[in-house]
């Protein structure tokens, strides 16, 4: 795709993507040169040594741990007193920020009339990881500021726009530091992911929530060092810095604790984002898969079906959610849950099974201490919401206990419960049906893994997370051959091939049209080399691949 230069010095390119050349104006691409200039290299640094972290796991055996004593982890110090709306009880709604028909319908009321607390706007693990994805994530996110934001669907017939009265505190959430944007560079250098996504936020959202007197609030992605944290509070800095409208504004960011190392940093996190912290979010599916990574090559850590691996009845893994509420108790932040993805079925019965499933889930939650959770469709919303509001309007209190982060050691174990055929089964299925969606532009998708199965199991949405645990779990059994609990039966590439070949059978006959079995056919083969990577220690997001090279591995033998 050709490029086009600008007269910045002619040192940032962009793909002409629809819409970009209104992002890219001369004064935008001379902020974004400045944060590239001053921050890039340190990202790669930081890239670094988190290969270093995962490196010594694997090859030596030697796990992250926490850091020395250190005035981070033993002092008395405070997050910045809290924006009244960050403290509020209740449930955030996630979404792709760039499906513009997703994106309003996560700002509306439910069908019971309530809106979300707050909306997750995002761009990371449920975007599509193009520039043309966090274009429209930029663009849609000033017209919801500016609640301009519409969208007419002719395919089916359908209008979209928001609807009156109070919305939603905005949540954004960026690609992570760990990708750049190829289609986007300074002097021929691809700019961090990270970076771009957050400038075109503060450029254009974030003035017009600064001109409304509005908190500009971040999710920050796939930590894994309290140097990254400090990374992105120097963005914010830089940023307040460079832009005279952002000068008096209020940014605060919340540490999505997803990653292992991140897990015994998480208090250090919050101390250096110094005057922008806000709080730790509980990222359950992505923590899941990052563990994978970190015990892939220890045959003594094999795990059960994760199908089967609750937070709740699990202790090691609530140990490190009621370490996380602790540190936020200690430190003035706040803790937000989880996410409860279960989508509306014309079935009333699978909408009870799955409304008791997520009532038992936030109740959970609520009395761990965390105030808020996430939702993925407005149909659960209420749902979801009333054991937070519940439980904090009652009165109940944190105990003292529940303020010491050292009543919860971290300790990684294996869960209980069977290694089966058919939970990599599950996972395959789950696996195809979102690599489609990616070839389809979608890092969403609501996906069914027990289709055509006897029994109550509505659809889920599913995002990058899912498939990354769903790759990591399958490559974990080929790699130490390891035999269903039941029958005896090795993993291998030849059983787990089977299972993508009767997996994806199963599923052609169940959907319609040359163009979308085509795409399925597709997403088999980035799949088996999605696995094949695994199995070799090679971690890579697929957010990382363009959809060049994804055609080219869909062209390619099978890698299983």
């Amino acid at each position: 795709m050709r490029k086009v230069s600008l007269l910045m010095s002619t040192r940032v390119t962009f793909a002409p993507v629809e819409g970009a050349a209104a992002l890219f104006t001369p004064a935008f691409c001379e902020y974004l040169t400045r944060l590239h200039d001053h921050l890039d290299a340190r990202a790669h640094a930081l890239r670094h040594r988190r290969l270093a972290v995962l490196e010594r796991a694997l090859r030596q055996h030697t796990p992250p741990t926490h850091s020395a004593a250190s005035p981070a982890n033993s002092g008395s110090w405070q997050v910045p007193s809290m924006p009244d709306e960050l403290k509020r009880p209740g449930i955030e709604i996630s979404g792709p920020c760039s499906i513009t028909s997703m994106f309003i319908n996560a700002l509306n009321p439910g069908p019971e009339g309530e809106r979300a607390v707050g909306d997750l706007d995002d761009d990371e693990d449920s975007g599509g990881h193009r520039l043309i994805d966090t274009v429209r994530s930029a663009n849609n996110r000033l017209a919801a500021v500016n609640r301009e934001l519409s969208f007419v669907d002719r395919e089916r017939n359908r209008s979209y726009s928001i609807a009156d009265g109070e919305l939603p505190f905005f949540m954004h959430r960026e690609r992570g530091l760990h990708l750049d944007e190829p289609d986007v560079t300074v002097d021929g250098v691809p700019v961090n992911a990270a970076l771009l996504g957050t400038a075109l936020t503060l450029f254009y959202a974030g003035r017009a929530q600064a001109d409304r007197g509005q908190g500009i609030y971040f999710y920050l992605p796939k930590l894994e060092a309290a140097a990254e944290a400090r990374w992105y509070r120097d963005l914010f800095e830089l940023s307040q810095q460079q832009l005279p409208f952002l000068a008096r504004a209020t940014i605060r960011a919340i540490v999505l604790v997803e990653s292992l190392p991140c897990v015994y940093e998480m208090e250090e996190m919050l101390y250096e984002l110094g005057p922008y912290a806000a709080g730790l979010n509980a990222a359950r599916w992505d923590l899941k898969a990052s563990i994978f990574e970190f015990v892939m090559t220890d045959p003594d850590q094999v795990w059960p079906d994760r199908f089967g691996v609750d937070i709740k009845t699990t202790p090691f893994l609530a140990n490190i959610f009621r370490r996380l509420v602790a540190i936020c108790l200690k430190r003035g932040a706040v803790p937000i849950g989880g996410m409860a993805t279960a989508l509306p079925n014309p079935d009333p019965e699978v909408n009870r099974a799955a409304a008791e499933a997520i009532r038992a889930d936030k109740q959970w939650e609520a009395e761990q201490g965390f105030i808020r959770g996430w939702v993925a469709h407005i149909f659960h919303m209420k749902t979801a919401s009333e054991p937070f509001k519940k439980l904090i309007g009652s009165g109940w209190k944190p105990t003292e206990q529940m303020a010491h982060p050292d009543n919860y050691p971290v300790v990684i174990k294996v869960p209980e419960g069977p290694v089966t055929v058919e939970g990599t089964r599950r996972n395959a299925r789950m696996l195809i049906e979102y690599v489609e969606g990616w070839l389809g532009g979608r890092g969403a998708k609501g996906i069914d893994s027990l289709e055509g199965k006897p029994g109550i199991h509505p659809a889920l949405m599913e995002d990058l997370a899912t498939g990354r645990m769903s790759v990591a779990q399958i490559a974990q059994r080929i790699i130490h051959r390891a035999r269903d609990t039941g029958t005896g039966a090795p993993h291998d590439e030849v059983l787990v091939k089977r299972l993508l070949g009767e997996e994806l059978a199963d599923i052609l006959a169940r959907r319609q049209g040359a163009e979308t079995h085509e795409r399925y056919r597709k997403a088999v083969k980035i799949a088996m080399r999605w696995i094949k990577n695994y199995t070799e220690l090679n971690f890579r997001s697929l957010g990382a691949y363009s959809r060049a090279e994804l055609d080219r591995i869909a062209a390619a033998p099978d890698a299983l």
